[in-house]
């Protein structure tokens, strides 16, 4: 009777928790002429614009932080001369060989590519449960080397969060006050948008304040697949911020789930490739245009 009992509250729970989902699905679907995804020139004309490709070269610094050093991954194209600059924050994996390469891509389509591995510098493990603060000015360290480099275009760059690398992006834009000013765009994969050292109930029902401070364009990319806690948080988060008149464009791919930009081998499907193609090149001309705008 215990286990029924049990069974019955894990499985209404999860029904009523689809319900909200769904209503803010629909909620925040965008369709016709009028959405953000639609392409008059594509439809009328069948012209599907050419997505840059460069050839990478990586190379590695070592920055200095608070008793230790920051190994940083700078990823940029072969060719010479000067690039829009983006600051990319990986997640509990750690900047890893798959998140190594999402930066490398990236980079492919005419980006410079600061990439700092916020853990091993600190003998962090990889998948930590709880958050050190001290990641958010080792951070601010990386994105004050990205802006002094010769080789990127305009002082102004973009900011790229992968999973628990956006609530580190959070904390740079608002809690370090660097956005407008240095910061000019934030695309978030499926990010974390609470502080991971609070109770878990508040990473279900509650967005960090941070959110609401937001003052740049905003991209969010999630798969429809998403874990109901942090799917949901995104859509309240999103809703919230469209409501207020923000600049903020959410995507959900789907038929993916996590690590869809990464997932490989055998547990990769069709879906995930489709998604992560498009989130890179939807990404990249998000992160051009938000910068052109600025350095006007």
């Amino acid at each position: 009777m215990k286990f029924l009992l049990i069974f019955l509250l894990l499985f209404f729970g999860h029904s009523k928790g689809d319900e909200f989902i769904e209503e803010l699905l629909r909620k925040l679907d965008e369709r016709g002429k009028r959405a953000w995804w639609w392409d008059e020139r594509w439809w009328n004309e069948g012209y599907i614009e050419n997505v840059p490709n460069y050839e990478v070269v990586i190379n590695w610094v070592y920055l200095p932080i608070k008793d230790a050093q920051m190994p940083v991954m700078v990823a940029r194209p072969k060719e010479r001369g000067k690039f829009p600059g983006v600051l990319f924050l990986h997640g509990r994996r750690g900047l890893d060989d798959l998140f190594q390469l999402h930066a490398k891509r990236l980079a492919s389509k005419g980006f410079v590519v600061v990439a700092p591995d916020l853990y091993s510098g600190r003998f962090i493990p990889q998948f930590p449960n709880e958050h050190d603060p001290i990641i958010e000015d080792d951070a601010e360290i990386a994105l004050n080397y990205l802006l002094n480099r010769e080789d990127i275009s305009s002082k102004k760059v973009c900011v790229y969060g992968l999973t628990r690398g956006g609530y580190y992006t959070l904390r740079l834009l608002v809690a370090k006050n660097r956005q407008v000013r240095d910061i000019v765009c934030f695309v978030g994969y499926y990010p974390v948008l609470q502080d991971p050292n609070r109770p878990e109930p508040m990473h279900i029902y509650a967005y960090h304040e941070d959110v609401e401070r937001l003052s740049i364009p905003v991209l969010f990319l999630v798969g429809r697949d998403e874990q109901y806690q942090r799917l949901r948080l995104i859509l309240v988060a999103t809703e919230s911020l469209k409501a207020k008149g923000k600049d903020i464009t959410l995507v959900v791919y789907p038929g993916v789930g996590r690590g869809f930009d990464f997932r490989n081998g055998d547990r990769r499907k069709f879906a995930d490739d489709l998604a992560a193609k498009d989130a890179l090149i939807r990404s990249a001309k998000f992160i051009k245009a938000a910068i052109e705008k600025a350095s006007r």
